[in-house]
């Protein structure tokens, strides 16, 4: 019989026995996704790098709790949205992104690997993946839920650090991913370059002032518009203050998801053994 370490939770670094003893039982598997995009002067620009080491945490988390999971290779890309205008950022088209989510799907599912859950950390990502999961369910009867961590982390900041302080601090280039990093990759983030908010009245299009990336303001209507970052926030950093981000907040944080993501780990595991 082969026996597998429980820290042993990457797919990657399991050994093809160690695979086929593993998934024989059905674990649950995370897939976590993210973006290479301008995250603020002071952030590196690879998200997806926070997503996999929360999905790295909650693996742990579920598997000492008694539910074993796995966390699939990170999907380092993204759907292509307002960073197109960025060096060096990388990004899918939202067909390319979403035939790629789905058959990383797919080929988990052709081997009767059902207990799935993506953890997502793009907001881009959104809508590309529920046409995924929707297209999965109807072809395959199975459901893949998915976790958007940002919005997880950014609902439970101001239970951390109060409102005011949250409503001052989150914002693209801030929190809840700058707190993240400093807590878990800190030696990733240049603090000699975190910049104060940017001042002044809010820049227009239209002659109408935005209202956070792609949306303009018109008498308290928000209207899309297909402008970049940069037509907004040149430095990815609108009106948040990463000043007040630290590596304390990132910690609460990440253990509030760790426990959220772990407890949903558990409750895969339970809804599909009562489903039978």
């Amino acid at each position: 019989m082969v026996e597998v370490a429980p820290h042993k939770v990457r797919m990657g670094e399991i050994t093809g026995d160690e695979a086929r003893a593993l998934h024989a039982a059905n674990p649950v598997i995370l897939l976590p996704l993210g973006s290479h995009e301008d995250q603020g002067p002071h952030a590196p620009m690879g998200d997806y790098l926070l997503a996999e080491r929360m999905a790295e945490l909650i693996a742990l988390r579920a598997t000492a709790e008694g539910t074993r999971c796995l966390v699939a290779p990170v999907l380092p890309f993204g759907k292509a949205d307002f960073f197109g205008a960025m060096p060096g950022g990388i990004a899918l088209s939202a067909a390319t992104f979403r035939a790629v989510v789905e058959e990383m799907l797919e080929a988990l599912l052709r081997h009767g690997l059902t207990r799935l859950l993506v953890l997502n950390g793009h907001g881009g990502n959104v809508e590309a993946i529920n046409e995924a999961t929707r297209g999965v369910l109807e072809r395959r009867g199975v459901v893949v839920p998915c976790l958007y961590l940002w919005r997880v982390a950014a609902a439970e900041l101001p239970k951390l650090v109060g409102e005011a302080r949250a409503r001052a601090s989150q914002g693209h280039g801030a929190d809840p991913l700058t707190s993240l990093c400093l807590h878990l990759f800190p030696d990733r983030v240049r603090g000699d370059l975190v910049r104060p908010p940017r001042g002044g009245p809010p820049p227009r299009a239209l002659g109408l002032p935005f209202r956070g990336f792609g949306a303009v303001d018109f008498g308290g209507a928000e209207v899309t518009v297909p402008l970049g970052y940069e037509a907004v926030a040149p430095e990815a950093v609108s009106e948040a203050d990463a000043r007040l981000a630290s590596a304390e907040t990132g910690r609460k944080l990440a253990e509030r998801l760790v426990g959220i993501g772990a407890g949903l780990v558990a409750q895969l595991g339970r809804a599909e053994a009562v489903a039978g």
